[in-house]
């Protein structure tokens, strides 16, 4: 279930990154997905660093983090997604 879970938050944190950065991202949704994994993986290890580690109720602070490492994520994974594939194009 744990599996389920965190493909399902991925997905969600990945498509929400993809909404707030400006302009169109070409990367595929499966990559969109595992991005927004490594976003919330990262997001609580950040906010784990800052003492946020558990709160009562909804943590949005750590959702906070995590948000903005999936933001930064994608649009890493995206500019060189695009690098790699216009390097194909142009060889081809």
């Amino acid at each position: 279930m744990g599996w389920l879970w965190a493909i399902i938050v991925g997905f969600v944190l990945g498509l929400i990154a993809k909404a707030v950065i400006p302009g169109k991202q070409h990367s595929p949704l499966w990559l969109t997905t595992i991005c927004g994994m490594l976003g919330a993986i990262a997001g609580n290890a950040i906010a784990r660093g800052f003492g946020v580690e558990s709160t009562s109720g909804i943590d949005w602070s750590r959702h906070a983090f995590q948000l903005v490492a999936a933001v930064v994520i994608v649009f890493l994974v995206d500019m060189a997604y695009m690098a790699t594939l216009g390097k194909k194009k142009h060889a081809a």
